[in-house]
């Protein structure tokens, strides 16, 4: 009976200790991208111009530069600093429809390196760590629900974020064992490599897609420079043609210098890369497949425009 009573207080002690940890917050999707630039004015004629994002202060940093393609989603331009290193990422950042208590939720899991919940003047909140690679994240609550395309833009959807990622394992412990980040889909350029592992946010259709090197894919650590980093570390805009997307760019002279495609994507999408002056890559991508993917099926619904 002595035996029985404790297996139940010991059951009865680890039920109440799970009750009390905080439920985790939805994370909705993209909040924004940040990268570097070592020009100011050739990124806001980027920005501007050629993919029609508006222009705004940046009221989590004075000396940045916002970049709206929808009220919720946006480019935040950084200046580079004197001694720079290769990446011109800064970070990414993630909606939650509640930062207070995504930030307790991490906490309370013991995930280290979160800074206070912040608030900016235009209303939002948000709070900043690291991911196992020392990636810095960001979780951003939005001041509006709104998600309307800003008039002019080439799209008003962030659909994915990418970085290069080294430990598929490591990443995969924060994204989707403790965020709850879903797999959409894996591929590469060769059969027996993984290149490419898309997870979804827990609560919506966006997604990052890990940018795999070394051992298992076939980009090895020692080729990545600069300009790799600038195809590696991007950010996908969602169009619903691509082939009108593409006429609208050339018919008001918007292609940047740098471009390439449209071409098919091995997961079946059509798409075309732009880049901005510091060589982040933006990726023009059709919400859905046209065409069988190549590696993996789909696992979870697509984005829709």
């Amino acid at each position: 009976m002595r035996v029985l009573t404790g297996a139940l207080i010991t059951g009865l002690v680890a039920g109440v200790a799970r009750a009390a940890e905080p439920a985790r917050p939805p994370i909705t999707g993209i909040s924004h991208i940040a990268v570097y630039t070592a020009d100011a004015a050739a990124a806001e004629d980027y920005y501007v111009r050629i993919l029609g994002a508006r222009k705004a202060p940046d009221p989590e940093e004075a000396r940045g530069v916002r970049y709206y393609f929808s009220p919720q989603q946006f480019v935040e331009v950084l200046p580079l600093g004197t001694n720079p290193g290769l990446s011109r990422l800064a970070h990414v950042g993630w909606n939650t429809s509640d930062a207070a208590g995504l930030h307790a939720y991490l906490l309370a899991h013991k995930y280290p390196g979160l800074s206070a919940v912040r608030h900016t003047p235009d209303g939002s909140l948000w709070f900043t760590t690291k991911d196992p690679e020392g990636n810095e994240v960001q979780f951003v609550q939005p001041a509006t629900n709104s998600a309307e395309a800003e008039p002019g833009a080439i799209s008003g959807r962030i659909i994915h974020v990418g970085y290069m990622v080294r430990s598929r394992e490591a990443e995969d412990r924060f994204y989707r064992d403790l965020l709850g980040f879903r797999p959409y889909w894996y591929g590469a350029m060769k059969p027996e490599a993984t290149d490419w592992i898309s997870q979804q946010v827990p609560d919506g259709h966006d997604w990052l897609e890990y940018m795999m090197v070394g051992p298992g894919s076939t980009t090895p650590l020692d080729k990545v420079d600069a300009r790799k980093l600038g195809v590696l570390n991007h950010f996908s805009l969602g169009v619903k043609n691509m082939e009108a997307a593409v006429t609208t760019l050339i018919a008001g002279n918007r292609l940047s210098p740098r471009h390439d495609g449209p071409s098919m994507g091995l997961d079946g999408k059509w798409q075309a890369n732009l880049y901005d002056p510091d060589g982040t890559r933006a990726e023009l991508m059709e919400f859905k497949p046209v065409t069988k993917p190549c590696c993996s099926a789909f696992t979870a619904d697509s984005p829709s425009g």
